[in-house]
């Protein structure tokens, strides 16, 4: 299955619910991980200009790189990671949040991740690690929602 990547004409709440349905099209997790595996070939990368501590999420076990940019009110996120799984799950992330407001992201319950499961299905680590990449997607919609006002 190839991963049904959102348009930026959806919303959030859209995207959101893609992706709980793309999930629920697996019966078992192993083959919830190839798919989070596919999504990670997907990734939208980082300029490797950004692939520096600058950029890098503390709390990860892998190695996660994120970048945002701020254009005509929206964040875009692009990111990259040493691991295939953890690039997959930030790709959740981005595929859901790339492409909105501060306030949307802000706003973002991200209960999503919890309806397919994940978090329950991550050995600790990487779970502290979705936590980190979910903060930092957080403040750096903070700091783009200042510079808007």
């Amino acid at each position: 299955m190839q991963p049904n990547f959102s348009t930026m004409e959806q919303t959030l709440q859209e995207a959101e619910q893609q992706i709980i349905d793309e999930f629920e099209l697996f019966d078992d997790w192993m083959d919830k991980y190839n798919y989070i595996i596919e999504l990670g070939k997907e990734l939208p990368l980082i300029d490797p200009q950004f692939k520096n501590d600058d950029y890098l999420i503390s709390g990860c076990q892998s190695q996660v790189w994120l970048h945002a940019e701020f254009r005509n009110g929206k964040i875009f996120f692009t990111a990259d990671s040493d691991a295939i799984i953890t690039k997959g799950i930030i790709n959740l992330l981005i595929r859901v949040l790339s492409g909105r407001t501060p306030q949307e992201i802000l706003n973002c319950s991200m209960d999503y991740i919890d309806k397919i499961g994940l978090k329950d299905h991550l050995s600790p680590t990487r779970s502290n690690g979705l936590v980190s990449m979910i903060k930092q997607v957080k403040l750096y919609a903070v700091a783009f929602s200042k510079t808007e006002n």
